[in-house]
């Protein structure tokens, strides 16, 4: 039987927003979930609207712990994870959002960051940050809103706009407005915190003509942010935890020691290395990037981004309309003894680490008559372990040995064909953890570190359990005839 305290954790990704209230023993007791529609309004753009993520979730707190038939008392902690580098900017005094959130994905700035790419910003922005000048990250998006809204950049000057993440906003919406703040794993992904002081830089915000006026203070992941209003749960609850997505699934994944290293299959594929103390800038275009502090201590990964990966099965099902569920696509890959030589590059919102081409654009080849809506389906899912090999063959190179195996989470990781041919194309172990539901995982930890819950992260790792192992059975020579056919493809995707 589920034991009390609880933690409720919010989950906000790209396409939903999640809650789970989890026990003691960090097992889910129940969980609601609602997708909201994505907004495209030109080519490359991408935006959501910060009213439907609110009401969602308010929705799905109340529905989690409704369904739970637990006391409201007992829920000790709310912790928040979300998608990273979504862009919000509200107003102060009424909470309104100026403009929809400008998301992860949308590419508008492109021209912007190239631009002062060519000026010669990037070193010094990369040495501060840890981050390439790429549309991926906020600030050009939140400098966008304010040449682009009306009025929005006098307002900002004057102190009556706030900006935030959308772990900043969800924390201004549920204290009432009462508290502006974020934690270091969303402000380092801005391109305006500087990760080795751990504060907002001038330098930067000068460079991106960004108010001082308009940011969060910066807070621990695991701290007693604020409390949320009663009205939402009947009582007063501490929101006591705050990461991005990725931090709060290596958070969650227990990897806190220096080389290990975890990979979540969303909408898009992350893959973080905890590093350690200090900061190693990537020579091979990972990025640096905090991963937890706790104490005023900082642990630091390195990271490696892929835009596309749970996005294309979307595509599949969306767009071409070949399935109807994404799991369809587990028996369609198996249905099929080899993709029949057809290379999906998801590069529908340009390419991420190692590449950062915005331009690129996705690309099918190698099709044939004989080609099949079951090849089409395995190319999708092929792709995602060829992308997860770039970046452990580029983080190999800037951090030496990777890790003895691989933890992955995500959705997509209850996929066991795509686990086993990751396992395959990697030439490594692929661990799943018995709980999936990593990202919002971490996101309780941090709450319940902050109120007690647990008492250190040597109890957190503790919890953290296998639920099976893949190892590697391919033979070499496929192997590299495989990862040669994909280097082919992402060549003709670059020349697009």
């Amino acid at each position: 039987m589920a034991q009390p305290p609880y933690i409720l954790a919010i989950d906000q990704g790209t396409t939903s927003t999640r809650c789970i209230l989890f026990d003691s023993s960090a097992t889910p007791v129940t969980t609601a979930q609602r997708e909201f529609p994505q907004h495209y309004p030109n080519g490359g753009w991408v935006e959501h609207d910060p009213e439907d993520i609110w009401r969602d979730t308010v929705a799905v707190m109340r529905e989690a712990v409704a369904n739970a038939r637990v006391d409201v008392k007992d829920v000790a902690a709310i912790g928040i994870t979300n998608q990273r580098e979504t862009v919000v900017v509200w107003e102060r005094a009424t909470g309104r959002p100026v403009h929809n959130a400008i998301v992860w994905q949308d590419r508008r700035t492109a021209e912007t960051c190239a631009r002062l790419k060519a000026s010669g910003a990037e070193q010094m922005v990369n040495e501060k940050t840890g981050l390439l000048l790429d549309p991926y990250f906020s600030a050009t998006k939140l400098a966008w809103i304010l040449d682009n809204v009306s009025g929005a950049r006098a307002a900002a000057e004057r102190g009556e706009l706030a900006f935030g993440t959308i772990d900043s906003f969800l924390l201004s919406r549920l204290t009432r407005g009462k508290v502006h703040a974020t934690d270091p794993t969303n402000a380092g992904r801005t391109l305006l915190f500087d990760i080795v002081r751990q504060q907002w830089d001038e330098e930067l915000l000068k460079l991106f003509d960004i108010p001082a006026s308009l940011l969060p203070r910066v807070e621990d992941n695991s701290h007693v942010f604020g409390h949320s209003d009663p009205d939402i749960l009947g009582r007063a609850i501490p929101i006591a935890g705050m990461a991005g997505d990725q931090q709060a699934a290596l958070f969650g994944q227990g990897c806190f020691n220096p080389g290990m290293a975890k990979s979540t299959y969303g909408t898009g594929c992350f893959l973080l290395m905890n590093i350690g103390d200090k900061p190693v800038l990537s020579k091979n275009r990972m990025l640096t990037t905090p991963a937890y502090r706790l104490n005023g201590q900082t642990t630091y990964a390195l990271e490696g981004s892929i835009f596309v990966a749970g996005a294309a099965v979307k595509w599949l099902r969306d767009g071409l309309k070949i399935i109807t569920r994404a799991s369809q696509t587990h028996d369609m890959a198996t249905r099929v003894p080899d993709s029949h030589g057809v290379y999906m590059v998801p590069a529908f919102v340009g390419l991420g680490a190692p590449y950062w081409n915005p331009d690129a654009r996705g690309l099918i080849c190698g099709l044939t008559l004989g080609s099949t809506d079951a090849h089409l389906a395995r190319a999708a899912l092929e792709s995602v372990a060829y992308q997860t090999k770039d970046l452990i063959d580029a983080m190999t190179a800037d951090a030496g040995p990777s890790a003895a195996a691989l933890r992955v989470d995500g959705g997509m990781a209850a996929n066991d064909w795509l686990c086993q041919f990751l396992a395959d194309i990697l030439d490594a172990p692929v661990e799943r953890p018995s709980i999936v539901e990593t990202t919002a995982m971490g996101a309780a930890f941090l709450a319940g570190l902050a109120t007690g819950v647990w008492p250190d992260i040597g109890a957190i790792g503790r919890i953290w359990h296998r639920e099976r192992r893949f190892d590697p059975a391919m033979e070499e020579g496929d192997r590299t005839s495989m990862v040669d056919g994909w280097r082919g493809a992402v060549r003709r995707a670059l020349l697009a």
